[in-house]
């Protein structure tokens, strides 16, 4: 059976006037296109109160690194009191919308992916000095890369929604 470990987990939040259709065209085609993951929209739920809207999305992302090593990727996004504004920006009347969003971000190495060490207890033990011996260097390199694409992900989502608040007044 394939072992995964959490190894980046975090959130942000932003209050403010933002694109909601950009911003969703934005965080998945980074995610893509940066990362290479293949993602999977597992939920989507509108709530509608009155003139607001609260919606929850949960993306599952999943890169093959390796024979052995996969890079999963899970994110979720709330948006609370998502309501539509028009925003006057140089001059020009436009639709938008204002609300909070929050983003949590849970990104894990997965290892023997395909269960190829799982066939006996000798094997699991042999796949355990290799992970420990063998190609320590070679997963802390991917535990970098996976951190380090994680928080990137989370950095370039919320400098758009700080930038489009910014740009929207």
């Amino acid at each position: 059976m394939a072992e995964a470990d959490k190894i980046f987990g975090t959130k942000v939040k932003y209050e403010g006037v933002f694109s909601f259709k950009d911003f969703y065209k934005f965080c998945y085609n980074w995610l893509v296109d940066e990362t290479g993951l293949d993602i999977t929209e597992k939920k989507y739920s509108e709530k509608i109160k009155g003139g607001v809207k609260d919606i929850d999305i949960e993306w599952e992302g999943v890169k093959k690194l390796s024979d052995y090593f996969m890079f999963s990727m899970k994110v979720e996004f709330k948006i609370i009191a998502m309501a539509d504004v028009e925003i006057n920006q140089n001059g020009v009347k436009m639709k938008s919308n204002k609300g909070e969003v929050g983003i949590k971000v849970s990104s894990k190495i997965v290892r023997d992916y395909d269960g190829k060490f799982e066939v006996s207890p000798t094997q699991k033990f042999i796949r355990a000095i290799y992970e420990k011996w063998i190609i320590k260097t070679r997963i802390d390199a991917i535990e970098n890369k996976i951190i380090g694409d994680s928080d990137e992900f989370l950095g370039q989502a919320k400098a758009f929604l700080d930038i489009e608040g910014k740009s929207r007044h």
